[in-house]
Formats: structure tokens, C-alpha cells, sequence
């Protein structure tokens, strides 16, 4: 069975998503300069995801859609376990976000000039003032263009399928932002495409969006401990352990009310 997958993705599922990511990066770039509002190129990016998924026989479930409103800004915080999480992500939740990717991912020719048209925000590694300032814009571009942004705040992908400590960056900006942070947690993506492999197998994915956390009335001493609370829903949410209750009486009441 594993040949078979294989050869499946050599022959088959790789050089289709190739060929959709040169297709459609290429489109958006050209649509970019007549999209000063971005929601072409924002379609764009949709229909590449489910064309991926579409050719790596990935099924995605979604459960708690209802939980957010199509024209609501958000910052989106997702367990990492694999690149699928992305084009799972992309393709199903229904609002005009960008993400926060690694600076290296804007030189790869196609998706990288499609993320630097697309307004999507490099991340530097290794530079501490730099990474603040990154948080600062992300923050500035959420809130005065009512727009949501995705993170995964463990830095990179999971190797074995555990979750890693979250970063603050996401509670940063969030708080900064005014915006409500909505925990995701994705279930499958690992089993769809492995860490350090190349090779797509297909299967069933599950995409769990939590209740949203406000944090109109926090400030950025609280990121701390929203971070913490965020890390245990998506926990609860991907079925690891249940909710803390430590976690939460760490909050202040208001800013753990849900949506």
C-alpha cells in the first residue's frame, strides 16, 4: 500500500499541484494589480487550496462554522502538524485572512509572489525587535483592515503529533488588534502528509473551530495566560486532555467570555 501511495503522488498528485500552484499563482499575481481590496486574489488562494485537496484526496470535516461570522475579523490560531494545515484552513473557513509565513516561503517563485501581493506578512527568525515590529503591523493591518489573520504559534510543525508550547505572537496581536482569538484544531493533516515526507497518502481530515476568545478588555500583560488558555482549548479540541481549570481561573473573567 505504501508503493502504491507513492507512485500515486510521484506520477499523479504532485505534478497536479505543481501545475495548480503555477496556475494560480501566476493568476493572482496578474488579478493582484486590478484587486486593491485583495478579495480576488483572497478567491484565488481558496479555489487553490480545495483544487489541492481535491487532487490529494483529502475529505474535510468542519465542525463549528457557526462560531464565526463571514464578515468578522478574527485572529485564527491552529495547531501545526503538517503543510496540509494550510490549504485545509484556506479552503474552509469562509473569511479574507492572511497569514504570518516564514520569510523563506516569499522567495519561492509562484506561492511566493503570490503571498507578497496577497499582503501575507514575512516572519523573521532570530531577530527579537524585528519579530515585535512584525506583530505590531500584523496587528495595525487586522485592525484597520478588518481583515483575520491564521497562526501557528508553535513555530513549526510537530514532528511526532504532539503539541508543542505556544508562542504569544497570536495573544500579541489579537490584544492589540481588539480582535477575538478563535482556537482551531486540526485532526488528520499528520496522517494526510507526514512530517518529512513528499508523499500525499489521501484520508479523512477533521477541522474543530472552538469558541472564540474576546480580548477587547485584556492587555498585552495578559498574553501570557490567554496564550495558555488558548493552547488548552485547542487540546480539548483536537481530544488530547480536557480544559483546565487552572488555566482559565488564570483569566481575567472578561477576556475568557466566549462570542
Amino acid at each position: 500500500m505504501k508503493r502504491v501511495a507513492f507512485l500515486r503522488s510521484l506520477l499523479f498528485t504532485d505534478p497536479l499541484i505543481i501545475i495548480a500552484t503555477i496556475v494560480f499563482g501566476a493568476m493572482s499575481l496578474v488579478v493582484s494589480f486590478f484587486d486593491p481590496t485583495r478579495r480576488k486574489q483572497n478567491a484565488m488562494a481558496r479555489a487553490w487550496a480545495r483544487t489541492l485537496l481535491a487532487v490529494s484526496r483529502v475529505k474535510v470535516k468542519v465542525e463549528g462554522l457557526e462560531k464565526i461570522k463571514e464578515d468578522g475579523s478574527y485572529v485564527f490560531v491552529s495547531n501545526h502538524l503538517s503543510y496540509m494545515d494550510t490549504p485545509v484552513a484556506l479552503a474552509n473557513v469562509p473569511v479574507q485572512f492572511r497569514f504570518l509565513a516564514k520569510r523563506g516561503l516569499f522567495q519561492i517563485p509562484f506561492m511566493g509572489w503570490h503571498l507578497a501581493r496577497a499582503g501575507h506578512i514575512p516572519v523573521p527568525r532570530g531577530d527579537a525587535r524585528a519579530a515585535v515590529k512584525t506583530m505590531t503591523l500584523a496587528a495595525q493591518i487586522v485592525r484597520e483592515q478588518q481583515i483575520s489573520l491564521l497562526i501557528f504559534p508553535e513555530g513549526g510543525r510537530s514532528r511526532k503529533g504532539e503539541m508543542r508550547p505556544f508562542m504569544e505572537g497570536a495573544a500579541y496581536i489579537a490584544i492589540r488588534a481588539g480582535v477575538p482569538l478563535v482556537p482551531v484544531g486540526l485532526i488528520g493533516t499528520r496522517e494526510v502528509l507526514p512530517y518529512g515526507s513528499g508523499t500525499m497518502r489521501g484520508g479523512p481530515v477533521t477541522m474543530r473551530i472552538g469558541d472564540p476568545i474576546l480580548t477587547g478588555q485584556a492587555t498585552i500583560r495578559d498574553r501570557l495566560h490567554i496564550t495558555e488558555l488558548l493552547r488548552q482549548r485547542i487540546i480539548e479540541l483536537v481530544g488530547e486532555s480536557p480544559l483546565t481549570s487552572d488555566a482559565q481561573q488564570n483569566l481575567p473573567a472578561q477576556d475568557v467570555s466566549d462570542h
